[in-house]
């Protein structure tokens, strides 16, 4: 039960946020990883690099508040890949999911993202519903949408199941007209698990 609980953290992990390299991750001085509290029991952080924007709340809390500088149409335009985003991941539609991922993601790469999906995919049953989603910054070419986040995963090979609230900063960029995911940060909260 153990080595199941381990896998299917491991692959909450992974569905929580799109997948990184981890040689990149853990080699990130000044990453979403360096600022967790100890108390957290998972984070996970991808495109903390220094070209990367900042990420518009703290992970340990903070108040959400909506960037004032979006355009409508921008705002519509933003919140419908956010939920294109999450109804392919939750449809398990591959080609839907991989549309609204950036070609050039910033803290993992495209192809194992690709293949990484498909295999939790493969494995897993997870639903992930998105609550007080919010832009907080915004300019014409990044946008980052807060959400406080709950997933369920089943793996109906063992059984094993896990609930799962967090909070979660999807980075946009604007590429060819369109609003694509570049990275994410997550963090589980500690009373959940």
């Amino acid at each position: 039960m153990k080595l199941t609980h381990t896998i299917v953290a491991a692959a909450l992990a992974l569905i929580l946020s799109a997948c990184n390299n981890n040689e990149d991750t853990n080699n990130n001085a000044g990453s979403v990883n360096d600022a967790a509290p100890a108390n957290v029991q998972t984070t996970t952080d991808h495109g903390a690099k220094d070209k990367s924007p900042e990420v518009g709340f703290e992970l340990a809390g903070g108040n959400i508040e909506e960037a004032t500088n979006i355009p409508e149409k921008e705002k519509t335009a933003i919140l419908a890949a956010f939920d294109e985003y999450m109804e392919a991941f939750n449809e398990e539609d591959m080609d839907r999911y991989m549309n609204v991922i950036s070609k050039n993601p910033e803290g993992f790469n495209y192809e194992t993202e690709k293949a990484d999906v498909k295999a939790v995919f493969n494995e897993y049953d997870i639903t992930r519903t998105a609550e007080n989603t919010t832009i907080i910054k915004y300019d014409k070419t990044n946008a980052q949408v807060f959400t406080n986040l709950h997933t369920s995963l089943q793996q109906p090979g063992t059984g094993a199941k896990i609930d799962r609230n967090g909070r979660q900063v999807t980075v946009f960029v604007k590429e060819n007209n369109k609003w694509l995911v570049t990275s994410v940060y997550f963090i589980g909260d500690s009373s959940t698990e």
